[in-house]
């Protein structure tokens, strides 16, 4: 009788433990992280993979379009958030986002390893996972074949041997194109880009509406375009060297870094106010600032990551260049003056 017994409580207490263990199970299967970003968004899978292992966690993705669109779903949503964070907005459009108050501060440890000149928001609602050059690029090839010395400075392009070679991206629907527009400002002035343009206007610059356009529909090195020169970033000769089918001992395109001709563009990730899942969301920017993350960003954005710390690939070291003095403008003067500049822009250089 009392091995009846025992043997009906071990049935009873193994049956609540595989009860208990498979509803434990499914309450961490059923944890989810989302985070909003644009389009351009990525990140290998066996780093996410770690994240998810570590924490018992499913960490999704929402691709909203550009940073300028996602952004605006951010904020209208801001009362039933669609997203625990948000990757993805830039130095352009900080301010707007800051302003639209929908970001929850946040001072993670891993800022102790990340340039100063990178924390742009005191308060730590955004903070910055990485960042690129926008610049001009050029095709070297091009340039030797037509026995013709590549631009060194922006205000080269207005040359009359430079007429017909270049390509810029729309600024009003392109993110490159608007830092572009921000370099001539930050260059020459309110008081001089739109001269500046007028003349590039006149050296018969083609305006795409984005940078895929720009860069394989009319950049000679990538298309069988007639521009050998683009506004890319100072990142883009690594990747042309990266996804080459044969072994390039130097890259087919040059970058051009001189003072005052690029913008440094850096990228923020920020925790969205009324998430549910506060505790893992600042897990997860700690994680986007720490090594695993930020060493895998440059072979999957081919941009710089923002920790100090983070080993470059072998191709970005020989093959990348970081602009000494970008030009800077600060955000806020960038919010108040964004639809002002682009529709000056517009009426001089489209109109």
């Amino acid at each position: 009788m009392f091995c009846i017994k025992r043997s009906l409580l071990l049935i009873i207490t193994m049956t609540l433990t595989l009860s208990f263990s498979s509803f434990a199970g499914t309450q961490i299967q059923a944890q989810t992280l989302t985070v909003m970003t644009h389009d351009s968004f990525n990140i290998s899978k066996k780093v996410i993979t770690r994240f998810e292992q570590e924490n018992h966690v499913t960490v999704r993705f929402l691709k909203a379009g550009d940073a300028g669109a996602a952004l605006v779903q951010a904020i209208l949503s801001r009362k039933n958030p669609l997203a625990d964070l948000f990757f993805g907005v830039d130095n352009s459009f900080m301010s707007r986002a800051l302003q639209a108050g929908i970001f929850s501060p946040y001072s993670s440890p891993g800022l102790a390893d990340i340039s100063k000149k990178l924390q742009l928001d005191p308060e730590n609602r955004l903070l910055p996972v990485d960042y690129g050059d926008v610049c001009l690029n050029y095709d070297k090839a091009w340039f030797t074949k037509h026995k013709l010395s590549p631009p060194k400075d922006i205000s080269d392009l207005t040359a009359p041997e430079y007429k017909g070679l270049t390509v810029v991206e729309n600024p009003a629907t392109s993110s490159p194109g608007m830092a572009f527009l921000l370099t001539t400002i930050g260059r020459f002035g309110e008081n001089g880009y739109l001269e500046f343009w007028k003349k590039l206007r006149e050296n018969d610059v083609i305006v795409a509406n984005g940078w895929e356009d720009a860069y394989y529909g009319h950049f000679t090195s990538a298309s069988k375009g007639d521009r050998p020169i683009v506004v890319s970033y100072a990142s883009s000769p690594p990747a042309v060297v990266y996804y080459s089918e044969t072994v390039l001992n130097e890259a087919p395109t040059g970058a051009v870094v001189s003072n005052g001709s690029t913008f440094r563009q850096i990228e923020f990730v920020g925790i969205l106010k009324g998430t549910k899942n506060r505790k893992l969301a600042e897990k997860f920017v700690d994680f986007m600032l720490s090594l695993p993350f930020q060493e895998d960003i440059p072979l999957q954005m081919f941009v710089f990551p923002a920790n100090s710390r983070a080993n470059l690939p072998e191709v970005f070291s020989k093959f990348a260049t970081v602009a000494e003095n970008p030009i800077t403008v600060s955000p806020e003067k960038i919010e108040k003056n964004r639809s002002k500049w682009i529709e000056a822009w517009t009426d001089t250089v489209l109109r």
